[in-house]
């Protein structure tokens, strides 16, 4: 019986560890952790140009248009007033003295006949002292009374001419100012404007007035129309143009330079428009780098040289600044790699 039982407990025994074997031989083995794939860095890719020798300038460049050389503002200048009529618009060609626009006189009509028959009657009266000789003292009141009554005619006069206004020049309409009759108008504010189309010089407006303040009366320019160049000089800057006092006119000045053309292109006409060329300041045969490798930083100016492919910096000196180069006059070779930005 005892030995049954050791026999039972050894088979017991034989049993779990057989199970304890099996079971540690269903559980997943542990992996090795994968190491990450060994990459090799990228080169770093620069955008390089070689310092070399060119020619450098800077310029006025622009779009402009031909204008007459001759024009006249039309303004009201001793009083305003109420438009009666407007007897003109643009494009009309008028002659010297011509009636532009008139203000109306509140029974001006009136008053002119009225005086007309004054002026006659004081004329006739003189006549009939003189004719039948009469007493002196009679004839110098009745001369009196006619230069009295023609000083009436005169003025009135004067008032019918203020209200009107005439072309002071033979020319071409340009602008009408928007009126209809009963408007009200101020004086010196410009009505009308008449130019002459046969006199042109070329105009050209900017907003960088710092720029064309750096022009000067005699610069050369060459203006471009419909493929044909002609060649100019200017004649106007603001520094040189002349005091007024029409506001408009002289904030115009501020940002206009005028050229005298040597010979009119074929087909040149009023308001055609043209390109403009002036050079201002030229170097040649200097050192020169693209605008965009130049850089500054804390006060300095440098460059980003790439020797053997190890980029360095250096300070630089400049001299001639265009819209696309800069001129190195100080801290660059000839044929240098710098880095572009």
């Amino acid at each position: 019986m005892f030995k049954l039982q050791n026999s039972s407990r050894a088979a017991l025994a034989l049993l779990t560890s057989l199970s304890l074997l099996s079971g540690c031989s269903l559980l997943p083995k542990e992996e090795a952790p994968i190491k990450p794939p060994l990459v090799k860095p990228a080169e770093q890719n620069y955008s390089t140009v070689l310092v070399e020798k060119g020619d450098i300038r800077t310029e006025i460049r622009g779009a402009g248009f031909f204008e007459s050389i001759e024009s006249d503002n039309a303004q009201f200048v001793s009083q305003g007033g109420r438009i009666e009529k407007v007897n003109v618009k643009s494009g009309d060609t008028v002659k010297k003295g011509d009636l532009l626009l008139k203000l109306g006189v509140d029974g001006i009509d009136l008053q002119i006949l009225e005086q007309k028959l004054a002026l006659q009657k004081a004329e006739y009266a003189l006549k009939q002292l003189k004719r039948n000789a009469e007493d002196p003292d009679a004839m110098r009141l009745a001369e009196l009374q006619l230069d009295i009554e023609k000083l009436k005619h005169y003025k009135l006069q004067g008032t019918i001419e203020r209200s009107e206004l005439r072309a002071s020049m033979d020319g071409l309409v340009v602008f009408v100012e928007d009126l209809e009759p009963g408007d009200t108008v101020q004086p010196y504010q410009t009505l009308v404007t008449v130019v002459n189309p046969n006199k042109l010089r070329f105009s050209y407006q900017s907003s960088d007035t710092a720029l064309i303040r750096e022009a000067s009366v005699g610069m050369k320019a060459e203006i471009s129309t419909n493929k044909t160049k002609t060649l100019g000089k200017v004649v106007q800057t603001p520094s040189s143009a002349p005091e007024t006092s029409n506001e408009g006119l002289a904030e115009k000045y501020k940002k206009t330079l005028y050229v005298d053309i040597d010979k009119l292109p074929d087909g040149a006409k009023l308001g055609m428009s043209g390109d403009l060329v002036i050079v201002l300041t030229e170097h040649t045969n200097v050192l020169v780098i693209p605008k965009s490798g130049l850089r500054t930083y804390m006060g300095r100016t440098f460059v980003r040289v790439l020797d053997d492919k190890a980029l360095r910096e250096i300070d630089v000196e400049t001299g001639l600044i265009s819209t696309t180069l800069v001129e190195i006059t100080k801290g660059l070779d000839e044929g240098q790699k710098i880095v572009l930005n």
